[in-house]
């Protein structure tokens, strides 16, 4: 048995997190310091697309690091070429900046599309964004989210950006001035609790913003790589955003994210963007080799057929214990328990080998790996039943 690690006095304290220590994992499952197994439905927040320690990663990330860890981002690298290429040619975009995390790649396309607005819309620089949207934790990231518990932390934050609801296209029109440069969110509210932009509302406003010369930026940090059973999630709706940024599962567990553009919106000059490490082919040959594997036949149909099961198996709960409606697309859901119950469920659910996530108080969200077997899905539903029995109120 591995020895128990206890003492985590020296790790910065900046989330409550139970005390189980993690050492190993494989596919959907995790194993703690005491060699107990859980079987993940987190997957760190939809970032193992391919589960734990997948053998592509490794053996890219292995081959790679004998040739060329990193160089100086002032130079092409074979592999910062070779994913960019893959993620313009499968996205219809056409130039890419990699960076390492999704608020880095949301940062960027807020200084893309101020750039732009400042040489081609007479200095605009607003961006309009969604109320509970979720877009980073940096300083104009987090302006840009709609979270409402942020609205008075680290003021004063960088300014420009105004709220509307999600799906209310009215509000959007009301909300466009000169100053208005683009309007960005995700295809699917995540961090909110897994709530879906309106396929009428993507296409009325890729046609709004096309009918008022802004740009479309889209958040596909969440739902980007195959989590909807779509390469890319802007693709249920048959239209093409200016501006897309990804991370999470592009790098299948590394800190590997892209900010990708149509090749009219790319206008910055040298100097304006850069960082030391993005771009070096190490993380790079990781995401050449998770979208090798999502892009392979039948890979995105099968999570079109386990996000079914998912659904159909939560919904089945739902009705026996007597909860709300089972939201979301692909392996990208939640379930509404209609009472404040879910950090009970989610602590529970830990403790019987099961990890799930709740991002609201009312709610459940399940992100598995996209390998998720259907044995795996009927057992995270039979140990949740037998969760939601204990927890839920008669």
């Amino acid at each position: 048995m591995i020895s128990t690690m206890s003492n985590t006095d020296a790790v910065m304290d900046i989330a409550s997190r139970p005390p189980t220590v993690f050492v190993a994992g494989q596919g959907s499952w995790l194993t703690d310091s005491d060699g107990r197994r859980y079987l993940d439905f987190i997957q760190g927040w939809a970032v193992n697309c391919l589960g734990h320690s997948p053998r592509p990663i490794i053996e890219a990330m292995a081959k790679q690091a004998e040739a060329l860890i990193n160089c100086s981002p002032a130079f092409y690298n074979d592999r910062m070429i070779q994913l960019s290429d893959m993620i313009a040619g499968h996205s219809g975009l056409h130039q890419v900046f990699l960076a390492n995390s999704g608020a880095e790649a949301n940062e960027g396309a807020i200084k893309l599309a101020r750039k732009w607005g400042a040489k081609h819309r007479d200095g605009a620089y607003e961006i309009i964004t969604m109320d509970h949207g979720f877009h980073g934790r940096t300083l104009a990231t987090m302006a840009a989210s709609g979270k409402s518990q942020w609205e008075q932390l680290y003021e004063p934050k960088v300014p420009g950006f105004v709220k509307v609801p999600l799906n209310d296209l009215a509000a959007v029109e009301a909300a466009i001035t000169p100053r208005t440069v683009a309007v960005m969110l995700e295809p699917i509210q995540g961090e909110a609790g897994v709530f879906e932009a309106t396929i009428p509302f993507l296409r009325s406003l890729r046609a709004l913003t096309r009918d008022k010369g802004l740009l479309l930026i889209l958040d596909e940090i969440q739902t980007g790589i195959g989590r909807t059973g779509r390469l890319f999630g802007f693709e249920h709706a048959g239209t093409t955003p200016d501006i897309m940024t990804l991370a999470k599962g592009l790098g299948g567990g590394v800190p590997l994210a892209a900010l990708v553009a149509h090749r009219d919106v790319c206008c910055f000059d040298y100097g304006d963007q850069g960082g030391t490490f993005c771009g070096n082919p190490l993380m790079a040959a990781a995401g050449c080799a998770v979208i090798e594997q999502v892009t392979q036949p039948g890979f995105l149909a099968r999570v079109e057929q386990a996000g079914g099961r998912l659904t159909n198996g939560l919904r089945v709960l739902s009705q026996r214990h007597s909860c709300g409606e089972v939201r979301g697309l692909g392996l990208l859901l939640a379930l509404d328990l209609k009472c404040d119950t879910a950090a009970a469920v989610v602590e529970l659910a830990r403790k019987r080998g099961l990890l799930i996530n709740g991002p609201r108080p009312d709610s459940l969200r399940f992100m598995p790996a996209l390998t998720v077997t259907d044995a795996e899905i009927d057992g995270m539903i039979d140990i949740l039943d037998t969760v939601l029995s204990d927890v839920m109120p008669a």
